[in-house]
C-alpha cells in the first residue's frame, strides 16, 4: 500500500467522505506535514502514516502492537 494517497482513494479504503477529510484539513484536525501533504502539483495527499497515528492517538497500545507484530 502506498503511503501517501489521494482523497477518493482514502475515502474508498476508510469510508471516510470527501467533505469530512475536507472539514478535518480546514478546521486544522489535520496539519499538513502531519496527516497529510500537498504534492508538488498542488493536489493534497493523505499520509496513511500520519492517519493511523491520528487515529490511534487514544490507543497507543495499536500502534505499539504493530511495530511488534
Amino acid at each position: 500500500m502506498a503511503r501517501f494517497i489521494r482523497i477518493p482513494k482514502f475515502c474508498l479504503d476508510t469510508g471516510y467522505t470527501d467533505r469530512a477529510v475536507e472539514t478535518k484539513i480546514h478546521r486544522g484536525v489535520w496539519v499538513e506535514g502531519k496527516e497529510y501533504v500537498r504534492a508538488p502539483d498542488g493536489n493534497v495527499l493523505i499520509d496513511m502514516e500520519g492517519y493511523n497515528r491520528w487515529a490511534a492517538k487514544h490507543h497507543p497500545e495499536v500502534l505499539d502492537h504493530a511495530a511488534t507484530a
